[in-house]
């Protein structure tokens, strides 16, 4: 099915082997260590043995976990068990009876006993509380139909309050001020579009139409084919802006949207599939190019385009989910063109992510934190299984910057999602490859 050699057939065999594993280590750290049986819901702030250093609850990943584990119980035998849905359970309940206001906002943060915390003037956690509860109820579709259509009722009612808030954000408390350049975000148009595909997992091939073709020229707005360069934020009509935020390369972020496109156009290009498919390949191919660290490995988090240091202070940082979504783009990009190309890149991905962020990775050297030069977990606790979770924030060099597995921003999606994918694409290769021709 994919042309390859005989060589990279056994790298791609040691390659699955080394996911396939890693993905059960790492449900199984998140599974083990957040689920908050007394509260419910999902601790997500957890250091390296899984204890938990902060009992607030991130909604945005509280959504990414159900949705993740929901994934995961829905297509693959080895998690369809009660205990996988009783996990799904315990985040999807927590999550309507905390998240959602009367308005349709969702906070972004809530105490552990779901008491709110905080609310950003942003639309993401509305959407990953859209994607868990439209996961949730295929999980539940066969043992409760009335429930499921109750739940994705709910996540089509807060979607479209996703695309009102989108439209004007001065619903969600931005406010315009006078002296502000007027700008369009790539942000907005990549998780409106994934997050329809995932809906229609739930609620058909054609939900949604006019709305998913419509984010495909917002997207294209910020794919610049004269600079190869895909900008994070543009002027209302793709205009360059000559300014940090207008200058700003997110290459994790491109290559992210990169693959949604390839997505989008695999199970509902149609027509324009081919149109899509050179789009989504070119945002992945030159973001990788510009966004790889030629001296050190690995894919900066921020650059200019120009060359100015950006503001940000972490640009030169190595970030997992960057990473993550790089793995998946240049698999994906070979799996459609069988070029040699993309299967380097992704040979390419792999070595520097998989020798330096899983906590058992040869090559992973944790920066030691003030008054704490000894990171082994504590007395007693579980040490990191075989290709454990992954830590989250390398320096430029490649070492280990903080030690926790989760965060306000790492919770139990990247990573996981990352491996759901590439293990399924490295098991189709591995599998059925294409007769070797010399």
């Amino acid at each position: 099915l994919i042309k390859t050699n005989m060589a990279d057939l056994e790298v791609a065999k040691r390659y699955h082997e080394r996911i396939a594993a890693n993905l059960k280590d790492v449900v199984n750290f998140w599974t083990t260590h957040s689920l908050d049986r007394v509260n419910g819901g999902y601790f997500n702030c957890l250091d390296r043995d899984g204890s938990v250093y902060d009992t607030k609850k991130h909604v945005w990943l509280q959504g990414r976990q159900v949705w993740m584990l929901s994934r995961l119980y829905n297509t693959r035998p080895e998690y369809h068990t009660p205990a996988i849905l009783e996990a799904c359970t315990l985040g999807a309940e927590f999550l309507r009876k905390h998240a959602r206001r009367p308005d349709d906002r969702v906070y972004f943060c809530l105490a552990a006993d779901g008491a709110p915390v905080k609310l950003q003037r942003k639309v993401f956690a509305e959407c990953f509380y859209v994607m868990a509860l439209s996961e949730y109820s295929i999980a539940v579709r066969e043992s409760d139909p009335a429930l499921a259509a109750t739940l994705f009722a709910e996540a089509k009612h807060v979607f479209e309050a996703v695309l009102r808030f989108s439209k004007d954000l001065s619903l969600v408390g931005v406010e315009g001020l006078s002296g502000q350049a007027a700008t369009h975000s790539l942000a907005i148009p990549m998780i409106t579009l994934n997050v329809i595909c995932e809906m229609r997992r739930a609620g058909g091939p054609d939900l949604y139409a006019d709305e998913a073709s419509a984010c495909v020229p917002q997207i294209v707005l910020h794919v610049k084919s004269d600079l190869k360069m895909v900008l994070e934020t543009v002027g209302p009509n793709g205009e360059l802006l000559d300014s940090p935020e207008g200058r700003l390369l997110n290459c994790g972020h491109a290559i992210e949207a990169g693959w949604f496109i390839l997505d989008y156009a695999e199970k509902y290009g149609g027509e324009n599939r081919a149109a899509l498919n050179e789009l989504g390949l070119n945002m992945i191919e030159w973001s990788f190019d510009l966004g790889w660290d030629t001296d050190h490995g690995g894919i900066y988090y921020f650059l200019d385009r120009e060359g100015h240091s950006p503001e940000q202070l972490e640009w030169p940082m190595k970030l997992w989910w960057v990473h993550c979504e790089t793995l998946v783009a240049t698999l994906m990009a070979f799996r459609l063109t069988r070029a040699p190309a993309w299967w380097a890149r992704f040979v390419k991905t792999y070595e520097y992510t998989m020798s330096r962020f899983p906590d058992d990775a040869i090559n992973a050297i944790v920066v030691p934190d003030i008054g704490k030069p000894q990171l082994a977990p504590p007395t007693g606790a579980p040490a990191a299984g075989p290709g454990g979770e992954w830590f989250g924030y390398l320096d430029r060099l490649g070492n280990v910057s903080q030690r926790f597995k989760g965060g306000p921003y790492k919770g139990c999606f990247h990573v996981p999602r990352a491996l759901h994918l590439c293990e399924s694409l490295l098991r189709e290769l591995v599998e059925q490859p294409a007769p070797h021709s010399s």
